[in-house]
């Protein structure tokens, strides 16, 4: 999707969402910039274990799989403090991130947890990811994960502190970015007893089949010179790959691949990344200035790509190689790739295709594209029941109360949010030149990460600052009101 790809480390790769980008394969990146340690950048990487249910669904399937999570207590106000549950989406879990929901933890005292989601990471209930195994990769048990480790936990706070399993319960609130957002406002539809409510960044509620619209934002998002001058070059590299495919594919260090819609996917997610993550200027300015300048588009394109999007974001060529894709079925944190295309491929879609007209990507981006790939990976009859989805958690129009939904403006994954605006699930839309996925918990640019997402780097500081004292106020209240019942139902 969604979702949420990764840059340079310190020691070693953290795998891609997010916040990636996975802009077709995660929806966000999960990694570290090369200026930040590690150890500053996490609160906490502390690993700790649950043994959760393999199918919550099955009445006879009494499996168990060990579950990381994490978690960060320092500012805790014990016994009756808040706490704060971070949902980890499409990728390795390695912590807790040092962004904006410490600032928040400590605003409200609050005690801060984080549950890896299932096969991702080292939270993989077997030994391989073949396609067989996958059956139980799903949102809905994802947030059957998220209610048993939260019942789990409340529990062992209620020993721990002495309080009464029955009577008083800590406030708990629910936060995410992009697919984890989406299971953010999911997990506060489907179980609006267990949170006082949730925040929903960049959150992917809607399932697409054909997401046009995401190609039609980027192209927004570039004004009119630079995506005229991304539109000839994705044409000068279809030219190229006829006249001399191999030539143009060793600009991008990209020969392996045998499909070359592959390689067209991986050169515009590589394009997607600049305008998702808020640093649009790393790509149009050198592009925009070789069109005017009669110099070659496609090289200045594959420098951008070679030393932004692969040396410092991370962008893994072979994770777009179709081939690897198939037969890479060991469990790495390289696998969450496949993960999630299965989840994509089976109940998400999102399928980035190119719209009809004035397409920034290649037409070759088509839904038989998406569907062949599917096929390839998974097998015959494998296709996004998008429909199912938005059926079972309402879409875009879902009916729930205390969800606070926060897009950026020039994120192109805004299109599949909520972004119209209610009393009970207010939604902002944060504008400014780089306000991009996850802006009010990562600040801007996204890439690379701003320890406590810090927002002086924002091209209109106080249109953030302002929807996050708006997030601030919601929370206190729906905080409060948990406290008090009797004021406010649930």
């Amino acid at each position: 999707m969604l979702s949420e790809l990764g840059f340079i480390l310190i020691t070693t790769f953290i795998a891609i969402v997010s916040c990636s980008t996975l802009s077709r394969a995660l929806l966000h990146p999960s990694s570290v910039s090369h200026n930040v340690s590690r150890s500053s950048y996490y609160l906490t990487t502390n690993e700790l274990w649950f043994n959760q249910t393999l199918d919550h669904y099955s009445h006879y399937d009494h499996r168990k799989f060990r579950q990381r999570y994490y978690e960060f207590m320092d500012y805790f106000r014990a016994p009756d403090g808040p706490m704060f549950m971070i949902i980890c989406g499409e990728g390795p879990c390695n912590g807790i991130a040092n962004d904006y929901i410490n600032v928040l933890a400590k605003r409200f005292e609050a005690g801060v947890v984080s549950l890896e989601h299932r096969y991702y990471g080292k939270s993989s209930p077997f030994d391989s990811l073949a396609t067989k195994n996958l059956k139980y990769l799903s949102s809905k048990q994802a947030l059957l994960d998220l209610a048993a480790f939260r019942q789990h936990y409340q529990e062992s706070l209620n020993v721990k502190f002495n309080m009464s399993s029955g009577g008083n319960e800590n406030s708990w609130f629910f936060f995410g970015i992009s697919y984890a957002g989406a299971l953010s406002a999911w997990f506060r539809l489907k179980f609006p007893h267990l949170t006082c409510g949730s925040l929903a960044s960049s959150a992917v509620v809607r399932a697409v089949y054909e997401f046009s619209e995401f190609d039609k934002q980027i192209g927004e998002s570039a004004g009119q010179e630079c995506k005229a001058a991304l539109q000839e070059t994705n044409k000068l590299l279809e030219l190229g790959l006829k006249v001399n495919n191999k030539a143009v594919k060793s600009l991008f260090n990209a020969t392996e691949f045998d499909v070359d819609a592959d390689f067209l996917y991986l050169t515009a997610d590589a394009a997607v990344m600049a305008f998702q993550y808020g640093n649009q200027d790393k790509l149009c300015v050198p592009l925009v200035e070789a069109k005017k300048n009669g110099s070659d588009l496609v090289e200045t394109f594959s420098k951008y790509v070679r030393e932004y999007c692969m040396r410092i974001w991370g962008l893994r060529v072979r994770s777009y190689n179709r081939k690897h894709l198939r037969k890479n079925t060991v469990v790495t944190a390289d696998g969450a790739y496949r993960l999630w295309w299965f989840q994509t491929c089976t109940e998400l879609g999102y399928f980035q295709v190119a719209p009809k007209n004035d397409s920034v990507r290649s037409q070759q981006i088509n839904t038989e594209f998406h569907l062949d790939l599917c096929k390839s990976l998974f097998g015959e009859g494998v296709y996004p029941k998008v429909d199912a989805t938005n059926l079972y958690y309402g879409g875009d129009r879902l009916k729930a109360t205390k969800i606070i939904f926060t897009n950026g403006s020039q994120d192109p994954w805004r299109h599949a949010s909520k972004q119209n605006s209610s009393h009970e699930m207010p939604s902002y839309i944060i504008k400014c030149h780089n306000c991009g996925h996850g802006i009010d918990l990562r600040g801007c640019p996204q890439s690379p990460m701003v320890i406590e997402g810090k927002s002086n780097d924002c091209s209109l500081v106080d249109g953030v600052n302002k929807v996050r004292q708006q997030m601030v106020d919601n929370i206190d209240m729906w905080l409060s009101q948990c406290r008090n019942p009797t004021r406010n139902s649930i």
